[in-house]
């Protein structure tokens, strides 16, 4: 019989200092979910400690008296980590695993810990691996307590061996080093990739719809109600880790692909952004942003707007987006959730609104595009080529006399086909 995994479990521990900027602080909500992330990472929470104060303690970030604190309250529930819903520096971490006695992580080491249980792609690996080297590189002289030089005997050094020679952190953060430059060259030439995979698209004039939002918006099920498919989505954080892409029908003659992305979430690692950029810049470059948002959660409005201002630190704010209101058949007041002519209020687990959502993308995509009837002679058949990479054909028949084409074309185009147009096309 296979031995069951011990859960790990944890005394969660926030601090609300007012030097720190508003987001930073923790509150009840950003507990809750921190409280969510241990549970995803597989751990348990049997406790947790919310510290007001006016600036964080140099040492142990929350004080004397509330380590004092947290320390009967783990020795009182068993537990064996305390996990802190801020950022610690390498020697606060240090100072209270001193203190307590047990393991210490913060929120950010956390979140690395779920995106590393994760990552399924290669792609996917090397993005959280460079995104922990890069966490670990300043954190090295609390990992090691044996910093003795290194010798031939491997020891303490006997004598005519002392002098300068290189200690083994120095060592680990040359290794540390080499291998980010290796995973930021590999991460380099996925870019490349996706440089080529992109200028393709242009070519054959495929729009990019990407769906954006808070982690556990509902976007995987949004994709899977939208393309008919069976992408597992499931009711917890970071399911979603992997770029998945899948083709989308609009109209006859109209198809998208539509790309889920990573969920974000507050205090997301600053490491995890840089190292997430080659999947997240496809952001910049889509057509149309769909900002998935879980109305039915209370904070709705918070967790939008750190979307909002991640999109605008990956310089996709001047991309169309529209802001889909997801589960609104579990909202407490449906007449609040905001709709116009770049929201709408949707349900992705029943259908409801997606007819609607579906309607606003090809809206958006048609802007400044014609609906054009064209008899093209064979004699000029390269025009026909032309529709084809920078255009949306409906109809092609080739007849005796012409070619006859049904075409949506940008207003560039416009001049190039005019002469074979129907009277019916000229404005």
């Amino acid at each position: 019989m296979e031995e069951q995994k011990v859960r790990e479990t944890a005394i969660l521990v926030g601090l609300a200092a007012d030097i720190m900027d508003e987001a930073e602080r923790s509150t009840d909500e950003s507990m809750d979910e921190l409280e969510a992330l241990v549970q995803t990472a597989g751990g348990s929470v049997n406790g947790r400690i919310l510290q007001n104060k006016k600036t964080p303690d140099p040492r142990t970030f929350i004080g004397e008296g509330k380590v004092q604190e947290l320390k009967e309250l783990i020795e009182a529930e068993e537990c064996d980590l305390a996990v802190f819903d801020n950022e610690l520096s390498p020697s606060q971490t240090r100072a209270l695993e001193d203190d307590l006695g047990v393991h210490v992580i913060d929120r950010a080491q956390l979140i690395l810990d779920i995106f590393a249980q994760r990552a399924r792609t290669r792609e996917g690996r090397l993005q959280v691996e460079l995104a922990q080297y890069k966490y670990m590189l300043p954190r090295l002289t609390g990992m090691w307590t044996h910093l003795v030089r290194q010798t031939a005997s491997g020891g303490s050094s006997p004598i005519g061996t002392r002098g300068p020679g290189e200690t083994q952190l120095e060592t680990d953060r040359r290794h540390i080093r080499r291998k980010i430059q290796k995973l930021e060259e590999e991460l380099s030439d996925v870019r490349r990739v996706r440089d080529t995979q992109r200028r393709k698209r242009e070519k054959n004039n495929i729009a990019v719809v990407a769906l954006v939002g808070y982690t556990n918006a509902g976007k995987s099920t949004l994709l899977n109600r939208l393309t008919d498919s069976d992408i597992p989505a499931n009711d917890r954080l970071f399911d979603t880790l992997d770029t998945t892409t899948r083709r989308l029908l609009l109209a006859p003659g109209q198809e998208v692909l539509l790309s889920d992305t990573v969920g974000f979430i507050r205090k997301l690692p600053h490491h995890l952004i840089e190292a997430f950029k080659a999947t997240l810049e496809e952001l910049k470059y889509a057509d149309v942003l769909l900002h998935v948002i879980d109305v039915s959660n209370p904070e709705y409005e918070l967790q939008a707007e750190v979307v909002r201002r991640l999109i605008d630190e990956l310089g996709a704010s001047s991309t169309p987006v529209i802001d889909v209101y997801n589960k609104a058949d579990a909202c407490p007041v449906p007449s609040m959730i905001p709709r116009g002519d770049t929201a709408v209020a949707i349900s992705a687990k029943t259908g409801e609104g997606t007819d609607v959502l579906t309607e606003k993308i090809a809206e958006i995509l048609g802007r400044g595009k014609k609906r054009v009837s064209l008899k093209i002679p064979y004699s000029d058949a390269g025009l026909a080529d032309l529709l084809h990479s920078q255009a949306e054909i409906t109809e092609l028949e080739y007849r005796e006399d012409c070619i006859q084409v049904e075409a949506v074309i940008k207003p560039e185009l416009w001049g190039r086909v005019r002469a074979y147009a129907s009277g019916d096309d000229e404005e």
